[in-house]
């Protein structure tokens, strides 16, 4: 944090004075000049008026004016070199100005005129003392030309934000009669500091709209028979486009900025900035925001019309951020989840990972969606079964599916059992968990490890937004592999699964993209910056099986609630019991694709066909491949 303004001013006249008191002996203008501009640059502008020729009320004024008109946070003066030609001397100097609000500083070279009068040197007054283009009936004015806030899209470049209204309190100053007064009754309602109100108002044009303060509705209800007793402060409605569409966690929400949210920006906002206060508004905030054009700017104080402009910076460039989000996509996904239990649901592009939607119920898109931490039920099968495939299981072998199991101790239970013997394909499609478990002597540690990872599970893939990757305990003992198989040990995010989803559909795992440009996040926040992993590709032949498994899985297994028209759906379905927070907590899944769309949903409740169904009206609504 930089150092309050009087303690930078006492540092840099610390560092001024041995400068110009080193060679400095009378009969010369050194002393005049040490005076002149020591006293300036500290804010004694009465010595400094004392070193010039003319009335001292006025160079006082014209001095501290400078500082009120720039809106400075400080003045520093580097002396060049000085000459003298009989009775009249110049002294060259370089001035540099903090003109504050995150603004570079401002340079210039300028001229000390001396002359002696009545023995000694005085400064030749005039306006172009403080800067070489300035003339009597002028003054220094800094203009603020703010770019709004750049747009959220989706990956067609449609705004995934709808406008939304917000009260600008602003001011013209030439019609103010009393600005101090305003400032600070509007201090004592807003919270902002009076002084940087007051100093926005001195240093702008005088008549331009002056904005202070910016609020959304409900602040403004709350405090808007205040506002309107503040004598010379004017309303303005404004229409930003900040409302985020859905999804809307994902998308994140913005707020005006308040004195709160000026400490965690780092620093003194103008009134009409925003905060994005989650989601990508928030892990974006740098780059969607902050182009602001400074310039300093020489005003005719008798039409406040523009003489010359002194210097202007561009401000840093801000962007849009451009997501993978098919916003089509994400309507048939909110209508999909709006009449069910909590519950929610991911999709991905299957060939690249990209997440083209992401929808809740009573769930958080980014915490539970990206970043929760679940249990799948024997939907895991998928990844377990690539390491049986690649270990010679032949799906039409028989494995008995029964209502009770116990291997190495472990014990499965399954409802719903028939009294053939199935094949491995039929325990497949219907997530038969005792058959499933029982397989897991055909399996090592090894193998499973090398199943997850290569459908990125527990890999260090990462996002802008939290996220989830997944995690498998060690499968040392039959007991701790025949849970794993279950999906009953291991933690998954339905994206997670949505991406295994991807990896059978396509052969290839992918990780998961959500932002396209920029290629990462405000470096200043607290986001983990994403990491891309590698693409993996899957045995060729186990995936070809595991297609055909999670065909029979929406075909003729536990499954069927996802059938769609259009093509064929794959997919598996599962449910599974756990304890959290001790809780008993019931999920159905369904993990599959239709077409190149990958899902998964993940729904609260026992009803097995629950997730399905869900999934199954996200397909009808698609009506679409990619």
């Amino acid at each position: 944090m930089p150092p309050p303004r009087s303690v930078r001013l006492a540092l840099a006249l610390g560092l001024l004075v041995p400068t110009l008191t080193a060679c400095f002996e009378e009969p010369s203008p050194h002393e005049a000049i040490r005076d002149f501009l020591v006293g300036w640059e500290s804010g004694d502008y009465a010595m400094a008026a004392r070193r010039a020729d003319a009335n001292e009320a006025s160079v006082r004024k014209a001095l501290g004016d400078v500082a009120l008109h720039l809106d400075a946070a400080s003045l520093r003066f580097k002396l060049g070199p000085i000459s003298r030609d009989g009775d009249t001397a110049k002294a060259s100097f370089q001035a540099e100005v903090d003109l504050g609000e995150n603004n570079p500083l401002w340079t210039y070279e300028s001229m000390l005129p001396l002359h002696l009068v009545d023995g000694r040197w005085k400064v030749r007054w005039s306006p172009s003392v403080i800067h070489p283009d300035l003339h009597e009936g002028e003054r220094l004015a800094v203009k603020v030309d703010p770019e709004g806030r750049q747009p959220i899209m989706d990956r067609y470049d449609d705004a995934l934000q709808d406008r939304d209204t917000q009260y600008v309190a602003q001011v013209i100053p030439v019609e103010v009669s009393d600005p101090a007064r305003l400032c600070q009754e509007l201090a004592k309602v807003t919270g902002f500091a009076q002084d940087r109100l007051l100093s926005r108002i001195l240093s702008a044009p005088p008549t331009d709209a002056v904005p202070l303060a910016t609020f959304g509705r409900a602040k403004y209800q709350q405090i808007r028979a205040q506002l309107a007793r503040i004598d010379g402060l004017k309303i303005a409605e404004v229409y930003p486009p900040v409302a985020p569409k859905s999804p809307v966690h994902i998308v994140g929400r913005v707020s005006a900025v308040t004195a709160e949210s000026e400490q965690q920006l780092g620093g003194p906002q103008r009134a009409g900035d925003t905060v994005g206060r989650d989601g990508l508004q928030r892990a974006y905030q740098d780059q969607l925001t902050g182009s602001t054009e400074t310039r300093v700017i020489v005003l005719d104080t008798k039409t406040w019309k523009t003489v010359k402009e002194l210097k202007s910076w561009p401000g840093r460039k801000n962007t849009p951020v451009r997501t993978t989000i098919d916003s089509r996509l994400q309507h048939a996904a909110d209508l999909a989840v709006a009449r069910t239990q909590p519950v929610a649901l991911v999709a991905v592009d299957a060939p690249t990972g990209q997440v083209l939607a992401v929808a809740t119920k009573d769930l958080h898109q980014e915490k539970d969606a990206l970043a929760g931490k679940y249990p799948v039920g024997t939907a895991f099968s998928i990844v377990a079964t690539d390491a049986l495939l690649r270990g010679g299981l032949d799906v039409r072998q028989k494995v008995p599916c029964t209502a009770d199991r116990t291997v190495g101790g472990a014990r499965f239970q399954q409802t719903g059992v028939t009294s053939s013997a199935p094949s491995f394909e039929a325990d497949f499609a219907h997530g038969c968990v005792t058959a499933l478990a029982s397989l897991a002597r055909r399996l090592d540690e090894r193998s499973l490890t090398e199943s997850a990872a290569n459908f990125g599970i527990g890999a260090p893939w990462g996002l802008p937004l939290n996220s989830f990757s997944g995690t498998v305990p060690a499968g040392t003992t039959d007991a701790a592999r025949a849970k794993i198989i279950a999906g009953s040990a291991v933690r998954v995010s339905p994206l997670a699964m949505a991406l295994v989803a991807g990896a059978v559909r396509s052969g290839t795992w992918h990780p998961p993209t959500l932002v396209t440009a920029p290629a990462s996040p405000d470096p200043t926040s607290d986001i983990t910056p994403p990491q891309v992993p590698a693409a993996r590709p899957l045995n060729v032949d186990a995936a070809a099986k595991l297609r055909a498994l999670m065909r029979a899985g929406v075909a003729t297994g536990s499954a069927r609630a996802a059938a769609a028209p259009g093509d064929p759906v794959h997919g598996v379905a599962s449910t599974v019991t756990f304890v959290e927070k001790k809780e008993r907590r019931e999920l159905s899944w369904f993990v599959g694709w239709q077409g190149d769309v990958a899902v998964a949903v993940m729904m609260e409740g026992p009803d097995p066909a629950g997730a399905a169904s869900v999934a199954g009206a996200f397909f009808s609504g698609t009506r679409k491949d990619f």
